[in-house]
C-alpha cells in the first residue's frame, strides 16, 4: 500500500466518522433536548438562581397542593428542577417535595442554603423537606451542589 493510498484510507475513515457523528446528534429525540441559560455572574461562586436553570417555561400552578394544613409544593429533579419558579402562600408551613426519577446528575445533590439544607437525593423517590412558615416576599433559593441547576419558591401573602 502506498502513502497516497493510505492517506486516502485515513480520510475517508475520518469522512465516515463525521457522518456517523452528525446523525448521531441528529438523532437524539427531542425530549432529551435541553438548551441552558447561559450564565454571566462572574462573582465567587458562580451561577445561581435563575441564571442556573434551564430555558423551560413551566407554569407552577399545578405544583402546590394542601394537605392536613400544611402546603406541599412537588418539584421534579432530572437534569436540573421543574418548575424552576413557584409561588407558594407565605406564613403556611410548607413541605417541598422532590421527587426523583433515575437521577444521576447533579441535580440529586440538593442545597437550600437558607435552611441550612445539604442532601443527596436518592436516585429513584420521594424526599420531603420541612420548610417553616415563610414570611411574605420570602425567596427560597435551592440549587444543585455544582450550581448549574437551581428552583426558587415566592412566597406571596
Amino acid at each position: 500500500m502506498t502513502k497516497k493510498n493510505i492517506i486516502s484510507a485515513v480520510a475517508g475513515i475520518a469522512a465516515i466518522a463525521a457522518i456517523l457523528i452528525v446523525v448521531n446528534i441528529d438523532s437524539k429525540p427531542a425530549s432529551q433536548s435541553v438548551s441552558y441559560a447561559t450564565c454571566s455572574n462572574t462573582s465567587v461562586g458562580g451561577c445561581s438562581g435563575s441564571h442556573a436553570t434551564p430555558n423551560k417555561t413551566e407554569a407552577s400552578a399545578n405544583n402546590v397542593k394542601n394537605e392536613d394544613g400544611k402546603q406541599i409544593i412537588e418539584v421534579s429533579a432530572k437534569g436540573g428542577y421543574a418548575p424552576s419558579m413557584t409561588t407558594a402562600k407565605a406564613n403556611v408551613p410548607t413541605i417541598l417535595r422532590i421527587q426523583t426519577s433515575a437521577t444521576f446528575d447533579c441535580s440529586s445533590a440538593l442545597r437550600i442554603p437558607t435552611l441550612n439544607y445539604s442532601k443527596n437525593l436518592p436516585p429513584t423517590g420521594t424526599t420531603d423537606i420541612e420548610v417553616p412558615a415563610q414570611v411574605a416576599g420570602t425567596t427560597l433559593e435551592a440549587l444543585c451542589s455544582m450550581g448549574m441547576y437551581g428552583f426558587s419558591v415566592a412566597f406571596n401573602s
